[in-house]
């Protein structure tokens, strides 16, 4: 009896301590109350589990002392020499790339720009760039095989997803093959969306190649003292040379491209040409440094980094979102713009769960007059977010916001356009996972041009879509209603 009271005692003493700690550092960083609450309840009525759980899901921030372990701060270029390839470049230089700073035309935009640059972490907004939106894993996978047979110099690929199927192999082989020709190559992936070509040993196969070097992005590593499996890098992007980019949201898996009896999930991907090029090199290479260690001087060099030239009108900034910082710098930037908004917002996402603040800017935003319209999914591949997001629908609605289902295949693109003035692409949705825990890559770019081209292809969404009407969706039935709150309530977990 006095053995099992002790144990009992043992026990009850280690919960308090876990539940102490859990609570600890939920309230060490401000976060969402109610995320707070439900973290707190289960950590207390689950032992031990729950404070595992919260570890390993409940974590969304990276130490700081560790992110600031940066590439400039850790190379010291302050005083670097801008020389020949091969040497270290000056900060100055990859912070206005080259000189092709620009400003946005007209008063709207040039207010709009100057948040979204505070937001921005000082990249500069970009001139001279030529941005080109492609649809699909069958226009993007040919433009970006090509750019990879043409490198001169370096590859920089980077994805969530890289599949053990067909285009994970036709990738990778084409990487070594450029490696074996003697071009640096650094391949980059999330290893929680990448888990069926590491475990099933694709990524083995290319180990050993001479020249190419592959890194696995996890927040977990018990050997750093962390255990953050809800941390993921969600950023797909390509650089060649430094010269042509690519960014989007399309993953490398045979379910971006048409194949026999297949059709293919809708998504958007853009090439990038021109000066902001090498703010999405920046990105690659500062996550590269900070997964792999490797030292920031052989990083920012000249070779990395080449003199940008002029490809075409558009003016462009990139934006890194991530758990690093206090700002959730994507929800930001969504929010800037839509409060910004005179005339119309126009949002396709796969995923929409968004944040109550952004939920109350596109509400107000259709009180004030401005056209308000959603394209989203009638069924996500993940029904439970499916279900969560539609809980928002009615209170949208009735603010005058329009919805439109979006019918099969399964829409996976990301696109914003602002008055038709201001896009926003790249890898983040319109979810808490994307908006907070997730690291994701913004393009912001300026101009009608741009704007047309995406809107068009919104337009076709919009027609293989059923728009959602107010009446019909209050009839909706009960058992609906149950599982978009219950669902709901799961939110801040998700």
């Amino acid at each position: 009896m006095e053995r099992a009271t002790v144990i009992w005692a043992a026990g009850a003493a280690a919960h308090a301590v876990l539940f102490s700690g859990v609570a600890l550092h939920l309230f060490r960083h401000r976060r969402r109350a109610d995320s707070t609450l439900l973290w707190l309840g289960l950590t207390w009525t689950v032992p031990l589990a729950g404070a595992v759980l919260y570890a390993m899901f409940g974590v969304d921030r990276v130490p700081k002392v560790r992110w600031k372990r940066g590439l400039a701060r850790k190379a010291g270029l302050r005083h670097a020499r801008e020389g020949a390839a091969g040497e270290v470049l000056p900060e100055a230089y990859w912070r206005g790339m080259g000189g092709h700073t620009a400003a946005a035309e007209g008063a709207w935009a040039r207010e709009l720009d100057r948040i979204l640059g505070l937001l921005s972490d000082g990249v500069p907004l970009m001139g001279g760039n030529l941005v080109e939106p492609l649809c699909g894993g069958d226009e993007a996978f040919p433009m970006m095989l090509e750019a990879i047979a043409g490198a001169k110099r370096q590859v920089h690929l980077q994805s969530f997803i890289i599949g053990n199927d067909r285009t994970g192999r036709e990738f990778l082989d084409a990487l070594a093959a450029k490696a074996a020709e003697g071009v640096a190559v650094r391949v980059l992936y999330d290893r929680f969306g990448s888990s069926a070509a590491l475990w099933g040993g694709l990524f083995r196969r290319y180990r050993g190649v001479k020249g190419m070097e592959l890194a696995g992005w996890t927040q977990a590593n018990l050997f750093r003292k962390q255990l953050q499996f809800n941390l993921r890098n969600h950023r797909k992007t390509l650089v060649v040379d430094g010269r042509v980019g690519f960014t989007g949201g399309v993953n490398l898996s045979d379910e971006s491209r048409s194949g026999p009896g297949r059709e293919p999930i809708r998504d958007y991907h853009f090439r990038v040409r021109g000066p902001v090029v090498q703010q999405l090199q920046y990105g690659f290479l500062r996550d590269w440094h900070v997964m792999t260690g490797a030292p920031a001087e052989g990083l920012l060099t000249a070779e990395n980094f080449p003199r940008p030239e002029r490809a075409g009108e558009d003016r462009a900034r990139v934006a890194l979102s991530g758990p690093s910082s206090s700002v959730n710098r994507a929800a930001d930037l969504f929010f800037a713009a839509v409060c910004a908004a005179r005339k119309r917002v126009r949002v396709v996402t796969p995923y929409f769960l968004p944040t109550d603040d952004l939920v109350r800017a596109l509400r107000l935003a259709a009180l004030r007059g401005v056209s308000v319209e959603l394209t989203l999914p009638a069924r996500a591949n993940h029904g439970y977010v499916t279900w969560a997001g539609r809980a928002l629908w009615e209170d949208l609605l009735e603010a005058g916001v329009r919805i439109w289902a979006r019918r099969a295949p399964f829409i996976h693109a990301k696109a914003m356009t602002v008055d038709g003035e201001l896009s926003v692409v790249g890898s983040a949705n319109w979810d808490l996972r994307s908006l907070q825990s997730n690291f994701e890559t913004c393009l912001a770019v300026y101009g009608g041009r741009f704007a047309s081209g995406l809107q068009r292809l919104m337009g076709e969404e919009r027609a293989m879509s059923d728009e959602v009407r107010l009446e019909l969706f209050k009839k909706r039935p009960l058992r609906e209603r149950y599982l978009e709150n219950v669902c709901g309530l799961l939110g801040p977990l998700l």
